[in-house]
Parts: C-alpha cells; structure tokens; sequence
C-alpha cells in the first residue's frame, strides 16, 4: 500500500503542471509561444516592499490569482498579495513576478518555499531577482535601505535538496547580476543575509549569534530559495529591503505592523529601483 507522500506528484511534477498552466494562458498573448520556446526571460519574487515594481516593468501579459496554478496558494501573509503575473518589458522581454511566496514557517514544507524558483525554471527563466524586506544588524542601514546580497547563512535547519545533489554556492548571488545592479544605483551596499525560520521575529540573542557569524541582515526567506534556484541553474539576484532595525539593537520591540507601514513608505523608490534593474538583467 502506498503512503500519501509517495502517491502526491513529485516536486518536478508539480513544477511542470504549473508552467504548463502559465504558459497556456500565456500563449493567447504571445503569438508563436510553443513548448519548445522560453516563455519567460527573468523571474522575480516579490517581498515586503517590493511590489510596486510590477507596476512599473511594462504591459502586464498575465495575471492570474495564485491559487489557479499548481503548487501556488493565497498568501496567508499580510504584503504578500498571491498573484502570479507575466509582464513585457519595453525592451520586449518578458517577466514573471511571483507575488505569492511561501514561508518555511507557514507549514507547507520546503517544496512549496522553493516552488516559484522551480516553476520559473520550468518557464526558461535564466536569471531570477530575489527580494525580501528584512531586519538590519547595521545601524547606518535604518529602514528604507536597500541593500544586494552578496552571501547568506542558511539558519532554517531545512533545505530543497534532497539526496546527492551537491550545488555550489560560492558565488550563490551572481557576481554578474551584481554589477548590473550597481550601474543601475553605485551607492547599492552589499551585505550578508541570515534566514531563520520564523514566524516569531529575532530575539536579542539570535540577533548578536547572526552577528558573530557574520550576518548582516535577518529575515525569514531567501536563503532556501537561492540553493533551489542555483540546483536548477538559475542566476540569483537578492535585494532586501531594511523595515526594521534587528531586535536589541535599538532598545524597541517588534511590531508587524510598523514592519509594514516601512515597506509601504519605501514602495515607489523601491519599486522604481527593482524595475530598472530587472529590466537590465532581462537584457544581460
């Protein structure tokens, strides 16, 4: 008799259902879209603070609720809107934003964080930018900072690899992608991203273990999406968005809320950022 697990479609399946609902609906809006073509050049997945800028890459193409492609749900999180959308970019190229990420703490397994990467990865993607609003370790990133990933801790205990798959991760965020990111804004800080599980935020404690460590930055994504990301050959781009100055740091508490109201202040300058760059890593 077999288990649930080995009776439910492998995460290759689910992956392959869901671009091939992408990319039939994409094809009324795409003359010539076939199975053997690329339906899209760049993903992007869309964190706190962040989704403005799908507003300001170019004409949308398709916007479908998340919960109508495989493997995709409604955000259970309050600045996650569960969407999935394909834009074209004035320089003809198109991009999937996945504003419908899921958390390693909402409980739906390490498959459904890495499912957007993987979906893209199905779609022909070839680079995909990875954003997030996070909480920073450096007092002079206060909140409104935008700042690129150059390295991450995996803190979480989990990852999206299964067996012998042995990825290299020393240039996890792409050194390329960086440089383009770079001639879009000079002034863009590099920094060392820490996820951790979630949902509760940081205490004191974990915030100066991140630090010995070398983290600069804390949140609660990210990470396994890049190892999932690079297995199947993706460039990665990280972005993160500072909401918060990390717990202990300041003498405050936490709250979600003010989280939120941060991402909300900084969407137009973010937005406009992450649309610039996406479209110059879209043509690299």
């Amino acid at each position: 008799m077999q288990t649930p697990e080995q009776t439910a479609p492998s995460w290759q399946e689910t992956a392959a259902a869901a671009a091939d609902v992408v990319r039939a609906r994409l094809a009324g809006a795409v003359p010539g879209l076939d199975a053997g073509t690329p339906a899209v050049d760049t993903a992007v997945v869309l964190g706190s603070g962040w989704g403005q800028a799908g507003d300001l890459l170019g004409e949308v193409l398709l916007d479908l609720p998340a919960d109508e492609v495989p493997g995709f749900r409604a955000s259970a999180v309050a600045g996650h809107h569960g969407r999935l959308r394909v834009v074209a970019t004035p320089a003809g190229r198109r991009v999937l934003l996945v504003a419908a990420r899921t958390h390693l703490y909402e409980g739906h397994g390490v498959d459904a964080v890495a499912h957007g990467v993987r979906t893209a990865a199905a779609l022909g993607a070839r680079h995909v930018v990875l954003t997030n609003g996070c909480g920073s370790l450096v007092a002079d990133w206060g909140p409104g900072t935008a700042v690129l990933l150059r390295d991450h801790l995996n803190l979480t205990g989990a990852t999206p690899l299964r067996g012998p798959t042995f990825v290299d991760l020393t240039e996890a965020y792409s050194p390329r992608l960086r440089a383009l990111a770079h001639e879009v804004d000079p002034g863009l800080p590099e920094g060392v991203y820490a996820q951790l599980h979630g949902p509760a935020y940081e205490t004191p404690a974990e915030v100066r273990m991140v630090g010995v460590l070398g983290g600069q930055l804390v949140g609660m994504s990210t990470a396994l999406e890049t190892v999932a990301a690079r297995a199947a050959g993706l460039e990665v781009l990280g972005l993160s968005l500072v909401t918060n100055l990390a717990a202990g740091t300041t003498g405050q508490t936490l709250d979600h809320q003010e989280v939120l109201q941060a991402g909300r202040d900084a969407a137009e300058r973010c937005g406009r950022l992450l649309a610039d760059v996406v479209d110059r890593v879209s043509r690299s």
